[in-house]
């Protein structure tokens, strides 16, 4: 009975488009190239976009759409929503992109958009998890580096990939759900049968957790939001859109406004700690202070002043640290 309800819940979690708003082809240069279905046109033709097909550990093959920012300190991989694919999201990802001076990557799930598969809550686990080791080999890009975004029901992947990375940076959760069943029925308890059981995962999240919600929202309550928010171990202070529904808070000003500040509070955090690592490695061996050699101490002092400056100017530079990607 338990699994029969469980099926049921992840049929109504997952409303892919169909026909999905874009196709996969190759470029002439060789590369894959995302083609928008309404139109016939590329996706993006400027070569801003890497269009990446994924393996899986549960044997799909799903698409992600990497966007390069080369004034990016950090990347966000931001999970959509359960009725959009990556063909709708691209205009919002440039925006983001440009807008919080990030690198991001967006997925489609199994079974939306051109990814194999079927939807499922184990299926988005192990494709969130794909795109992750992709960005570790293919743009170096370490967990201390990342913010996990996840809009909806792509709370559930961003939570459950969140509560493994120990270090990671920072967690934006965006008209989130406590649970897939409680999004249909207010419960006190977690049923066995229920999916996406973020009210049990907060909790594993080490990294400050900024959750966005509208006041009015008419599918998931603002009580989910604030639930999540309340759990959390790191809250960062939440944003509550008043009047914002469930699919429109991209629209209010304050919205990339109070983002933009998290992102730059969580570079904030970056820098401090390359900072540390920094002047960890110039630090100079200490020298027993004599009169005899107090000269040479007083330029070592000297020396130890311009390290730490150039320590400064190092931590504060765009790809300090890591590979440019």
């Amino acid at each position: 009975m338990g699994c029969l309800i469980s099926h049921l819940a992840s049929k109504l979690a997952f409303f892919p488009p169909s026909p999905p708003t874009y196709s996969l082809k190759n470029s002439s240069d060789g590369k894959l190239a995302a083609v928008s279905t309404a139109s016939s046109t590329p996706v993006a033709d400027d070569g801003s976009l890497d269009v990446l097909l994924i393996d899986t550990k549960r044997g799909n093959k799903i698409v992600a759409f990497y966007l390069r920012n080369p004034c990016a300190r950090l990347t966000l991989l931001y999970s959509h929503g359960n009725a959009v694919d990556l063909g709708q999201l691209f205009d919002l990802f440039v925006q983001i992109k440009a807008n919080l001076r990030v690198n991001l990557i967006g997925y489609d799930y199994s079974g939306y958009g051109a990814s194999t598969g079927k939807p499922s809550e184990l299926n988005t686990y192990a494709d969130i998890e794909a795109v992750y080791e992709c960005l570790q080999t293919e743009y170096g890009v370490s967990q201390e580096d990342l913010i996990l975004y996840g809009q909806s029901v792509g709370s559930g992947p961003t939570l459950h990939l969140a509560a493994k990375l120990p270090r990671l940076r920072g967690v934006v959760l965006h008209s989130a759900i406590l649970s897939g069943l409680r999004v249909v029925c207010r419960s006190r308890f977690t049923l066995c049968c229920d999916i996406f059981k973020n009210v049990d995962k907060i909790q594993k999240v080490k990294c400050p957790v900024l959750v966005i919600h509208g006041t009015e929202d008419e599918v998931v309550n603002w009580f989910h939001g604030n639930g999540l928010w309340k759990m959390a171990t790191d809250p960062y202070e939440p944003l509550w859109i008043k009047g914002g529904g469930h699919c429109n808070l991209e629209l209010y000003p304050d919205y990339i406004r109070h983002l933009c500040k998290y992102v730059k509070e969580m570079e904030n955090i970056t820098t401090e700690i390359r900072l540390r690592s920094i002047r960890q490695k110039l630090r100079l061996p200490k020298r027993p202070h004599t009169a005899k050699n107090g000269n040479v101490d007083v330029q070592n002092a000297q020396n130890g002043s311009v390290n730490a400056q150039n320590a400064d100017a190092f931590a504060h530079a765009p790809n300090a640290g890591f590979r440019a990607v």
